[in-house]
């Protein structure tokens, strides 16, 4: 410990500010050593690249790639993906950071992860190679009636109860219902999808999913399609000034040819 001390003194001497506030409840950054973060990351990031290039030149494949991805991701597209890139790089190193959009949006902005699946709308300016269309439907509690028809129009939901995420969930379900200037009126408002469907589930109300999400869920619901036609977009974001390593770009080609076959 002392020696380490001396050191982070040495360091924030050196820098002309401190990096590290110490209190009996612990240490964490100062407001600029929060600042300095993403260009650690990236230094460290950097020197990954190089040590997996030179093993590379040895012959040797090998590396960490750490990807971000929300829940409807996590649960269906990428457990397959990261199977079949095992297969093909079996020293290669993967790990999985689930969170929300906003989440995956820090983690790749801060160096936590290398890559994320983000959607168009939620990237926010990151750039993202897009992957596929993922079709918006409306869930409803089971036995709702909509009619002779099988699907649900947007002027439709107006006035409806729904269970509400927060914006940092759902960017593109509130897109939608900006587009059609639909209010929703909500006493439930909820974090995560499994949440969301149980409270659908129990009729306390509707909500817009995406297609994706709803083939891996086992609920007891309605599920409609929407129209006319919405989707979200679903795309692998890295970050702008990242010196992407032999090991990520591996990963992110694999992701490509093999969302490309899909």
């Amino acid at each position: 410990p002392s020696a380490i001390s001396h050191t982070i003194s040495s360091m924030e001497k050196e820098l002309g500010f401190p990096l590290f506030v110490r209190s009996k409840q612990g240490v964490q950054l100062t407001g600029y050593g929060e600042s300095l973060r993403p260009y650690i990351y990236n230094v460290l990031q950097s020197e990954d690249s190089l040590q997996e290039a030179i093993a590379q030149m040895n012959g040797l494949e090998k590396g960490t790639v750490k990807i971000g991805a929300f829940n409807s991701i996590c649960t269906t597209l990428l457990p397959q993906l990261i199977k079949s890139f095992r297969k093909l790089h079996p020293a290669i190193v993967i790990e999985v950071y689930q969170g929300t959009y906003d989440d995956v949006r820090r983690w790749i902005k801060n160096g936590t992860v290398d890559m994320g699946f983000l959607s168009i709308s939620s990237s926010r300016g990151l750039p993202i190679i897009p992957l596929f269309k993922d079709r918006l439907v409306s869930v409803m509690p089971k036995g709702t009636d909509i009619g002779d028809k099988d699907y649900v129009r947007v002027e439709e939901l107006r006035g409806m109860g729904f269970v509400s995420q927060r914006e940092s969930t759902d960017d593109d379900i509130q897109n939608l219902l900006k587009k059609y200037d639909v209010e929703v009126q909500s006493n439930c408002h909820v974090v995560d999808d499994q949440s969301t469907i149980a409270m659908v589930e129990s009729g306390l109300g509707i909500c817009i999913m995406p297609s994706l999400l709803m083939e891996s869920m086992r609920s007891d619901v309605d599920v409609y399609p929407i129209e006319p036609p919405e989707y979200r977009v679903i795309g692998i974001c890295t970050k702008k000034e990242l010196i992407i390593s032999p090991a990520v770009n591996s990963m992110r080609e694999h992701i490509l040819e093999t969302m490309k076959d899909l």
